[in-house]
């Protein structure tokens, strides 16, 4: 199967099953990455949603923060979706918790409120044709972006959607929709 994209899925916590699915549907090698050697044999990483803080100790503990960076450094494509947002980040609202900082965005966890206030909603997405279905629970948004990182989608006037080069981020979760829309775009990119 030569040229088939390996797209690694964090997978210490959280929604990587799902993700795993969307990928294996789009003929993509779908790979969950939990040690060093997992992320160095992949072309794409995606950082689930789930809980922000237990995936950022989770990975002080596995060790893999660095080497992600480092990864990420050289180029490799990284898409976090919802806790994985506030992981990219290279700051949050009053948190000092662990992330990879590779973003240029401030976040805010859990912003639209608690589980019992999840909603859905269309979003128009700059550069993309049609609406894309977001599904958001206990999302964080995007306070303020900078240098190189670009909003690419809001909700009442709240960004929820950032791109800075090979780095993508949302505030929902494509992984639970039928559309694989943002997939394929993030695959693009690898």
């Amino acid at each position: 199967m030569a040229g088939k994209k390996r797209i690694g899925v964090l997978a210490l916590q959280g929604a990587f099953l799902e993700h795993q699915q969307v990928l294996s549907r789009l003929g993509c090698e779908a790979l969950k990455a939990r040690t060093r050697q997992d992320i160095m044999n992949i072309d794409g990483l995606i950082i689930p949603g789930g809980e922000s803080t237990t995936i950022g100790r989770l990975l002080v503990d596995y060790d893999l923060g660095n080497i992600i960076r480092e990864k990420a450094g050289e180029g490799m494509p990284v898409f976090g979706t919802c806790a994985g947002m506030v992981v990219l980040a290279r700051e949050i609202v009053g948190s000092d918790q662990y992330r990879l900082g590779l973003m240029d965005m401030e976040v805010c966890r859990n912003a639209f409120g608690r589980q019992v206030e999840s909603f859905e909603e269309d979003l128009t997405i700059k550069g993309i044709e049609r609406p894309v279905h977001g599904i958001f629970i206990r999302a964080p948004y995007v306070t303020r972006v900078w240098g190189e990182a670009q909003a690419l989608a809001e909700f009442e006037g709240k960004i929820v959607m950032v791109r800075q080069g090979h780095l993508l981020a949302t505030s929902f979760h494509p992984e639970l929709t039928e559309d694989t829309l943002l997939h394929e775009y993030f695959l693009s990119m690898v």
